[in-house]
């Protein structure tokens, strides 16, 4: 009888509760400051002398990049409610539907995108970075539980191939 799978370890789960959470809380939520610094300060002046393509694609990924921010802001601090028992797994589930981890990608070709600051620029690959792993992490911790089952078959594997085996070749 094989029991693989009935055991498994969910490093996701235990991932969601240690200090690489906590690590990843505090990049997370610091980078949204940072952005927001960078935003009404020189970036502000900075998007001031672009030229117009440059300018227009400024306006537009300054507004992913908040969004993707925010976003993923609202998914940190969910699982933060949740480790610290202010809410329940399935209140979790309930608000985390309204929370957007995909998408909000970046065209580097676009016209306008090497004019872009170089700090800006950044701050959307470190962003773009910080999803990807938070995206990771919540397919990791949420994906549906009948994905996670096994069903054992109560047959030694071994066994069990033999008789493939037999049955394939006709040996009975």
């Amino acid at each position: 009888m094989s029991d693989r799978g009935l055991n498994t370890v969910s490093f996701a789960g235990h991932v969601a509760t240690s200090s690489q959470f906590k690590n990843l809380y505090a990049e997370g939520m610091g980078l949204v400051e940072e952005t927001a610094s960078y935003l009404d300060g020189p970036g502000r002046q900075a998007a001031k002398v672009l030229p117009r393509m440059a300018s227009v694609l400024y306006a537009a990924e300054s507004m992913r990049l908040t969004t993707r921010l925010m976003q993923m802001a609202s998914w940190l601090l969910l699982q933060r409610a949740v480790n610290n028992g202010e809410m329940t797994r399935d209140q979790v589930l309930s608000e985390k539907s309204k929370v957007r981890l995909d998408g909000f990608n970046v065209d580097r070709a676009a016209p306008g995108w090497n004019e872009l600051p170089e700090a800006f620029r950044d701050l959307i690959e470190r962003s773009l970075r910080l999803q990807n792993r938070v995206a990771l992490l919540d397919r990791e911790m949420y994906r549906p539980q009948d994905v996670q089952t096994f069903v054992p078959d109560n047959q030694n594997s071994v066994q069990a191939q033999i008789n493939l085996l037999q049955t394939a070749f006709g040996n009975n």
